[in-house]
């Protein structure tokens, strides 16, 4: 285990819990829309499109889909995993991944309290494969206390009281902590520790290669401390459709099985893999203008009045912007001011400008950064923002 005390000390805890609003903005024909609510918004580009019109297919729940087979090789090789397969969504990936490491109902798995896969996936663990889940306290920096883990793992297995100790789950990037890049050092001490008890480790790497990037590292070095991982082409890398999973041989022949059985075996599927693979071989490379666009977002936020923006420049790593508020305003209030039109505020060449947000937990504002969004895209929002803030010191004063 690395040096003691590195990632260890008192936990924190919270009973905040908050979600995304699922109100649909109402946008204006003759408007300019920057859409920061996520990077799953994103719409394939000309090369994507003519390589999924070109794609060569075949049955994938027979294995002869070429595209899909392909782009499963490629994603094994780049992960550093024996092999990989193409599912729908994240959602699926990691609940597949669940029911093959937690085969028995009644397995046990860790995961962090404020993680994508224990509070935005419907508890599909429990609710279809019949797995318990016990939480950790998730940091700010996404990762959580290791003494706190270790106290989790359950012992005496047989003992018919108890749920037995299967799964530790990570997620990296960690999104509701901000898009946060989990420690390379941090991700070695949860695998030793798996490994004293024989337990397996699981990433949910919706974003993951935001974390390589941010990092400059490859993805197979940030996965070399996993035994399975998941990674959406649809966010950030900008495919519409798809997720992959990748393991061990084994592991993913019994995830085979377990996607057929929640419906997830697709047919003539090269349409979609082929998307899949542009996103790999040309996708990633891109993502740090997306991180760059971020903290450019969050510098122009410090440079409003005091007291209006509160963001912790370090903890923007990658594409995934939160920052709070001061007293006297809502993030509901502030997203709606930044998606209505209104008179006095700028506008681009012929068009009013609106910027579309989620609020988040704990009085905060959730933005995300995606190839839709550029530089001059950044700046339009920031000049928004900026008139926002004078209307609300303007209030405030009154």
């Amino acid at each position: 285990m690395a040096a003691a005390g590195t990632h260890r000390g008192p936990a924190t805890t919270t009973t905040t819990r908050g979600y995304y609003d699922s109100a649909k903005p109402e946008r204006s024909a003759a408007a300019r829309v920057v859409d920061l609510r996520s990077d799953t918004v994103t719409r394939p580009g000309p090369e994507m499109r003519r390589a999924m019109s070109e794609a060569q297919v075949g049955d994938d729940v027979m294995g002869e889909d070429p595209a899909v087979n392909e782009l499963q090789k490629l994603a094994a090789e780049m992960f550093g995993m024996e092999s990989a397969l193409f599912v729908p969504t994240g959602t699926m990936g990691n609940l597949i991944a669940v029911m093959v490491h937690c085969r028995e109902r009644g397995d046990e798995m860790i995961v962090g309290d404020k993680s994508h896969l224990h509070i935005y996936e419907q508890g599909g663990s429990a609710q279809l494969a019949g797995v318990h889940s016990t939480t950790v306290t998730n940091l700010p920096d996404g990762t959580f206390d290791l003494d706190q883990l270790e106290s989790k793992i359950r012992h005496g297995f047989p003992d018919p009281h108890y749920p037995r100790s299967r799964l530790i789950c990570v997620e990296n990037t960690h999104n509701i902590q901000g898009g946060r890049v989990l420690p390379l050092s941090f991700l070695h001490e949860v695998r030793s520790l798996a490994d004293k008890y024989a337990l397996a480790v699981h990433t949910d790497g919706a974003r993951l290669m935001n974390s390589a990037v941010a990092l400059g590292v490859s993805p197979k070095t940030l996965l070399q401390h996993t035994h399975t991982a998941s990674m959406c082409l649809s966010k950030g890398l900008g495919s519409p459709v798809g997720s992959i999973l990748a393991g061990p041989s084994e592991f993913i022949s019994r995830a085979v099985r377990c996607r057929k059985a929640l419906g997830g075996g697709m047919r003539q599927a090269g349409i979609l893999a082929a998307a899949g693979k542009v996103s790999l071989l040309k996708m990633v490379d891109r993502l740090e203008e997306d991180h760059r666009n971020a903290r450019t977002f969050a510098r122009a936020l410090l440079d409003c009045p005091p007291g209006l923006f509160s963001v912790d420049m370090s903890a923007v790593e990658t594409n995934i912007l939160r920052f709070r508020l001061g007293p006297g305003v809502s993030p509901a209030e502030f997203c709606a001011r930044m998606s209505r039109v209104q008179q006095g505020e700028p506008s681009g060449p012929g068009q009013d400008v609106q910027v579309l947000m989620y609020p988040h937990f704990e009085n905060s504002v959730r933005a995300v950064w995606h190839l839709d969004v550029s530089a001059e895209d950044t700046q339009w929002a920031i000049k928004k923002m900026q008139c926002v803030a004078a209307q609300l010191m303007e209030e405030n004063r009154a």
